[in-house]
This record gives C-alpha cells, sequence and structure tokens, in this order.
C-alpha cells in the first residue's frame, strides 16, 4: 500500500462523521512468505491507528484467486494474520475481508479468535454463481461481494429489470453467507 501521510486527520474527520471503521486492500499473487509478513505487517500497523481512533479496521490481504500457489498462500497469509492478531491490544476489535479459501471452512479457527468482530468473504473475480457455491460452503463467513453482486446489472436495463436481477442477486448472496 501506498503510505497514507494525512491518516489521522482523515480518521478523526471519520469519526466526526460517525463511521465506524475503514478499510485497507492488498492483493497477495504467489506464496512468498517474506512479501506476505509483510503485506500483513503493514495491514496490522494501519489497523493500529485505527483502533486507537476508535475504529474497526477492515483487514483485507486478498489473495489472487488466479495464483498457481493459492493454498500455500492461504497457509501463509493465516499465520500471519494470527500473529498479528495475538499482538494486539486485549480489545482491540478488527474485521477480516479476505478470499474464499480454497479448503472449506479453512477461516474457522480465525473467527473464534477474539479480536475478531466477523470475516467477510471477497468474490474476488468468481462468477456470482461460483462464488456463491464456495460460500455456502464456508460456515460462518459471509458475503461482501462487489463485482459478483453488479455482475448482471447494465445500463440498458429498465428500472423494473435492473431492480428484478439487484433483488435476485441480493437474496441469492445472503442465502449463501446463511447456510
Amino acid at each position: 500500500m501506498k503510505p497514507i501521510s494525512d491518516l489521522n486527520d482523515l480518521l478523526k474527520r471519520a469519526v466526526e462523521r460517525n463511521i465506524i471503521g475503514t478499510k485497507m486492500r492488498s492483493l497477495i499473487k504467489e506464496a512468498n512468505p517474506a512479501g506476505i509478513k509483510k503485506v500483513v505487517e503493514q495491514q496490522f500497523a494501519i489497523g493500529k491507528q485505527i483502533v486507537e481512533m476508535g475504529l474497526v479496521p477492515i483487514i483485507e490481504p486478498e489473495v489472487d484467486i488466479y495464483s498457481a500457489d493459492k493454498i500455500a498462500s492461504e497457509k501463509l497469509l493465516k499465520d500471519e494474520i494470527f500473529a498479528q492478531l495475538s499482538a494486539l491490544e486485549k480489545d482491540a476489535k478488527v474485521m477480516l475481508k479476505l478470499s474464499i479459501p480454497t479448503e472449506n471452512n479453512f477461516y474457522s479457527d480465525l473467527m473464534k479468535d477474539p479480536h475478531v468482530v466477523r470475516i467477510v468473504a471477497l468474490s474476488g473475480g468468481y462468477s456470482q454463481a461460483e462464488a456463491n457455491e464456495k460460500l455456502a460452503q464456508n460456515h460462518g463467513l459471509i458475503a461482501s461481494f462487489s463485482r459478483a453482486l453488479s455482475q448482471d446489472l447494465t445500463a440498458g436495463q429498465t428500472d423494473d429489470e435492473f431492480n428484478a436481477v439487484l433483488s435476485k442477486s441480493i437474496q441469492d448472496i445472503y442465502e449463501a453467507s446463511t447456510k
């Protein structure tokens, strides 16, 4: 991530506007232990600043779904997240926004950590149908799908068509999140 020189000023403005959290995003393309460690350390360093301002950081180290070594990246990522969670102050809370894991329920142990408010899943480039199918197999993980949510929406649709497509997408994603 690029440095955010005015982060504290931005966070003060967020608090003044009753915002409850903010996120940062990084993309992991390969199972590089040093690189993944650095990404997670950076995300949590900024996350600590966010916590100090009374907000909930959304830590988002996304693993590329097309990575040739996605499983290895996910294992390294989870280990680094646990290391960073263990260094947080007792009352610090974070939300994690992660790619849907290759192994079903892979993040269930992270969900139990007292610092973790929630883990939300990125569709990460999967189609909505594929993302929903994978999400439904990961109990406790809920959707944070933007690309998959909007994949069938077009500017040429009538208001009724647009609303119908959006409503169906929301319902399908909701159902996958609650299985």
